[in-house]
């Protein structure tokens, strides 16, 4: 069987923009076998749907053809359709980055040649001071050092595709200057555009680094032990259930199980959250968090390019290829626009003179001017650079967001629906009530705990949990066994113990009626209460129940103040939800199946709310699906990862705040972009037409308000939640 089409990747070096990358994409497609292109400009990765047989080297050629560094990313041809022969190697590629991608950005290639720009134009300004006569040939070569490289871009790009593309209105504005004599400008212009295209890909390349400087945080050994032997190797080649060594200090190298040992773990480097998690044997850790405490053994459970730091930077890099609808909107408008540009620049060099007797030179040096202020740069760079980098501020934080269309929409959020168990509360019960009777509570926890003792029943560890808190004795239990359906019984001290429902102690032991309302009472609370009998007698009772998280009043308590409208939707019993509910000050509805849950999403949409669902990404499958966004909620290794819109990877209540809180951080940011580059240019536009200002300020205009634009979407890197 023969594969009939397959994909391949390709690292492409010197995309600082999006124009760039609509340069690259418009030349791919043009060549043959090619069926789908996907540029993203922030990971510096191309990937192509092919027909089988294609050659890389055109890829890369035509790339290269283009002023960009290309290679094929090392052995990712991937036949979609699956067979023996299907996936394929490209011969002569054997690097996974091009020879740029790694360098400081004063070596780049446009460092280099601004540098040499640079140099070229004073030179000839000093030659122009001591021999006046050669003054024009010194600028000219000056000139000629920058603009014959952009030049050829234009050039390039024209026959690629891309004819109205920046180094097109740059080389008719160069070329313009020189024939009305204003060459000493033009070279200073082109040097200023050089200058401009250097910090964009310096702040690029900033952007690009954010998200990747997570996977460094990740030790390169790790430490295994394998027969009482321990031995360092790679991390990456570590197997599942392989058991590594984790001293105080290290990094911890892998997501895995703690199998022996306990203590402190900073997760501050992956989750910022800055009060280190105590861990002890059966929690998880993962990758890249710190071992603050005592040595801890290990059962690695990902392999490395599986871990939670590679998912969630492949994740982002795949966020960052989605456009969001501010960014498609630009796009489209920025490919009606440059040609208008063009059209304007000519009207304004040409109308006045013909219809109004005009100076020539005078216009066409204006018409030339506004060309230069209408390079797009700034405006077509102000959505995904702001978009990028909120997406790598939210992943460094635990927020992961799947692409600017969920970055957007989370601002835009009207009502939330919260699933209750494992996402407003913890998921499993705690003791809340010890009631004891005749005797301190401390011995009544004793007996209940002496019975479940080696128990994994939720309550049973409930209570387990308890007494090591309370630091009660935990007695040795003889004969223990569990009566079904009732609860557990056996001899404590020599005593018969019964620990069970209320039902089931009352069979063996009457309860007064002071009691039975006591543990009514606790009922009404959505508590569950177990009942302790030792002789024939009732020792006492235990109520537990599942509590909200510690985080999630505060949480609930922000999205109100917000206006957000909040629910919990739960198939929990109505009493107990509404316990929960109270305690948050959130509405409830209850008894739920999972339809239920969508078909109350559906009806909050129809009343014109934006609804995001917050659940496990598995029970709530419908109402997610049905939701505007759906966030998952859960630990790093959660399948919810794959599932939902968005996931808060360290399951705090809180999170969801934070990344509605991110989302209009990032839509000010676009707003404040957008005006930037437009307002600049409207006020250049004005002066130029007036006369007052001239190329210099233009091109200041244009590579100005790129670097504003650019600046202004990195601060977002440092975003932090409230």
């Amino acid at each position: 069987m023969i594969a009939t089409t397959g994909e391949s990747r390709f690292r492409v070096t010197g995309m600082d923009c999006a124009a760039c990358g609509n340069k690259v994409d418009t030349a791919i497609r043009r060549l043959p076998g090619v069926e789908d292109v996907t540029v993203s400009v922030t990971t510096g990765v191309v990937k192509i749907r092919h027909a089988d047989g294609f050659d890389a080297a055109v890829v890369t050629r035509q790339v290269r053809n283009l002023g960009y560094g290309a290679e094929a990313a090392n052995g990712t041809a991937i036949a979609t359709v699956a067979t023996p022969t299907g996936q394929h190697e490209h011969a002569g590629h054997t690097h996974d980055e091009p020879a740029e991608a790694g360098l400081p950005w004063w070596r780049t290639k446009k460092a280099k040649l601004t540098a040499t720009c640079g140099a070229a134009l004073l030179a000839a300004y000093v030659l122009g001071h001591l021999a006046p006569s050669l003054e024009r040939p010194a600028f000219l070569a000056a000139l000629a050092v920058g603009l014959v490289p952009v030049a050829w871009r234009a050039v390039t790009t024209a026959r690629f595709g891309t004819p109205f593309s920046i180094e097109t209105l740059m080389t008719i504005a160069a070329v313009g200057a020189v024939f009305i004599g204003a060459e000493e400008e033009a070279a200073a212009v082109v040097l200023l555009f050089l200058v401009g295209e250097m910090l964009e890909g310096l702040a690029a390349s900033r952007a690009r680094a954010s998200i990747q400087g997570l996977s460094s945080l990740v030790p390169k050994t790790a430490l295994v032990e394998l027969d009482g032997q321990t031995t360092e190797v790679p991390a990456e080649s570590l197997a599942v259930g392989a058991t590594i060594l984790v001293r105080p200090g290290d990094r911890i190298p892998a997501d895995g199980t703690v199998v022996e040992g306990s203590g402190e773990v900073d997760e501050a480097p992956v989750t910022g959250e800055s009060v280190p998690k105590r861990k002890a044997v059966g929690d998880p850790v993962f990758a890249g968090t710190v071992n603050a405490g005592s040595v801890l053994r290990v059962r690695v459970t990902a392999a490395a390019a599986d871990n939670t730091i590679a998912r969630v930077v492949r994740l982002v890099e795949e966020a960052q290829e989605s456009k969001s609808p501010t960014e498609r909107f630009i796009d489209r408008f920025s490919k009606i626009y440059t040609p208008a540009v063009l059209v304007v620049g000519f009207l304004v060099a040409v109308v006045p003179p013909l219809a109004l007797g005009a100076d020539w030179s005078e216009w066409i040096y204006k018409g030339l001017a506004i060309l230069l202020i209408g390079c797009p740069c700034a405006l077509v760079i102000s959505t995904p650079a702001a978009i990028a980098a909120g997406l790598s501020a939210g992943a460094r934080r635990g927020l992961l967001m799947k692409g600017g269309v969920v970055l957007e929409t989370l601002g835009r959020v009207t009502a939330i629906a919260f699933d209750k168990t494992g996402t407003l509360t913890a998921g499993k019960p705690v003791v809340t009530d010890v009631v004891a009777v005749g005797r301190p509570a401390r011995d009544v926890l004793s007996l209940a705990a002496a019975l479940e003792k080696g128990s994994s029943h939720p309550l049973a560890l409930a209570i387990l949990e308890k007494a090591k808190t309370d630091k009660a004795p935990v007695p040795p239990a003889f004969d223990a066994n569990a009566v079904p359906g009732e609860g557990v019984e056996g001899k404590v001290g020599g005593d018969a113990v019964f620990l069970g429902s209320p039902q089931a102690a009352g069979r063996r032991a009457p309860l007064g009626d002071e009691q039975t309302a006591a543990i009514a009472a606790l009922n009404a609370e959505g508590k569950t209460v177990s009942v302790v009998l030792a002789r024939d007698g009732v020792a006492g009772y235990i109520a537990m129940r599942d509590e909200a998280r510690p985080d999630a009043r505060e949480a609930v308590t922000s999205l109100k103040a917000d206006g957000i409208r909040t629910l919990m939707l739960t198939g929990d019993n109505r009493t107990t939800a509404e316990a929960v509910a109270n305690g948050l000050g959130i509405e409830a509805r209850a008894e739920l199946l999972p339809q239920d849950k969508q078909r109350i999403v559906r009806e909050l949409q129809a009343e014109g709310l934006v609804v995001a669902k917050v659940g496990d990404g598995i029970n709530d499958a419908p109402a997610l699906a049905a939701a505007d966004i759906g966030i998952a909620m859960g630990g790093g290794t959660d399948v919810a990862l794959e599932t939902a819109d968005a996931a808060a990877l360290h399951g705090r209540v809180r999170d969801v705040p934070d990344m509605i809180a991110l989302s209009k951080a990032t839509m000010g940011n676009i707003r404040a972009n957008i005006a930037i580059a437009l307002g600049l240019k409207a006020v250049f536009l004005v002066t130029t037409i007036l006369g007052i200002t001239g190329l210099w300020p233009a091109i200041l205009a244009d590579t100005g308000a790129t670097v504003l634009v650019t600046a202004n979407a990195m601060r977002l890197l440092a975003w932090k939640p409230r």
